[in-house]
């Protein structure tokens, strides 16, 4: 084969081993939804707001919506809380679910995640919502199968879904509704506390927060938050001292250490919860008045007691009431011509 051919061959190889070019992402099917930085505002606030209709809707009249569509969830890792609200959205919806994991597959076979969305878009998936341990995964899936792919989390990049699920949590604690502008959050501190390095979640609440004017404080020792997480965003900043970070706080999300993700690295358990534990009475001299969060899964005793876990502060059972609102709005928009407004609005640069 001459050298020109060869060179040409190759390119779309080496395009799909690295993150997708702006060029390239119109590629991408609109009813995605792979990034919290992917959304405009008013992408935003219609994913909300149908979160709220939804929601209150008549479940029979909801289960009409999206009767017998084909949702498939392609989990790698394991899960509790997206896997599960993710599948109880699109059976709200009316959807038909299919659970692919690596154990109960052809993965476990060595069958690659193309090979993968190939076939379950064979099959009849016209939406497939991904949960990977390798970052860039869904950018990946998405170019392979041109369908709808609903990121839950993809190594240390982002988890997009638990964003907005956070976003409406807070929302409802400000009494602040759906219609959210660059100023929704504008004087509310936002502190993400614990294993920031590794957290897909605080870096799509880093991205997503700041957007409406909410101020986020990361706080963490420096083996667990680098201080390049402060150029995430403009309104991201890094404070050490978790009692100073707390006192400024309208908002405090705690996070587990990933110690699957650790790679080795020692820590000093009782160092690092005397110094980053939310225990109560850290919680009551710093942050008497603050909303308590956690993602999940929670390593009680350990970045967050039980007293702080259960108390009367505490939003985690909300967090996860709202996963599923927020699921329903987001399989919604990537099943139906809602979301090609979105990416319209995208195209042409609004926001």
């Amino acid at each position: 084969m001459p050298p020109k051919a060869q060179r040409r061959k190759s390119k779309p190889l080496k395009t799909q081993s690295t993150a997708p070019s702006p060029s390239n992402r119109v590629q991408i099917h609109p009813g995605s939804l792979l990034s919290s930085g992917d959304l405009t505002i008013d992408g935003l606030r219609s994913i909300l707001e149908l979160a709220d209709l939804l929601e209150g809707e008549d479940p029979i009249r909801r289960a009409q919506r999206l009767f017998k569509r084909r949702v498939s969830l392609l989990f790698y890792e394991s899960s509790t809380r997206t896997r599960t609200s993710f599948e109880l959205a699109a059976k709200a919806l009316g959807a038909d679910t299919s659970l692919v994991s690596a154990q109960s597959s052809s993965i476990e076979k060595g069958e690659s995640l193309k090979d993968t969305g190939i076939t379950l878009r064979a099959l009849g998936a016209e939406c497939i919502i991904l949960r990977s341990p390798y970052s860039g995964a869904p950018y990946l899936l998405a170019k392979s199968t041109g369908l709808p792919i609903l990121n839950a989390g993809d190594g240390m990049h982002e988890h997009p879904s638990q964003a907005l699920l956070d976003l409406r949590t807070i929302l409802h604690y400000l009494k602040a509704g759906s219609r959210v502008t660059e100023r929704t959050l504008t004087g509310v501190t936002v502190t993400i506390c614990g294993d920031i390095f590794h957290s897909r979640v605080a870096r799509s609440n880093a991205l997503l927060l700041p957007r409406l004017g909410a101020r986020v404080i990361l706080c963490g020792p420096p083996p667990l938050l680098p201080e390049a997480a402060a150029q995430l965003d403009p309104g991201v900043v890094i404070e050490r001292d978790f009692d100073r970070a707390l006192a400024q706080s309208e908002i405090v999300m705690m996070l587990r250490i990933q110690a699957e993700r650790l790679a080795g690295l020692a820590l000093d358990l009782e160092e690092y919860k005397a110094r980053y534990q939310a225990n109560a009475e850290r919680i009551a001299s710093h942050a008497a008045n603050a909303l308590i969060m956690h993602p999940g899964p929670i390593i009680r005793g350990l970045e967050i007691t039980s007293e702080v876990a259960d108390g009367a502060q505490s939003a985690i059972a909300e967090q996860v009431r709202n996963g599923v609102a927020i699921r329903m709005a987001l399989i919604m928009r990537a099943l139906t011509s809602t979301a090609h407004e979105d990416f319209r609005s995208r195209k042409r640069g609004g926001r």
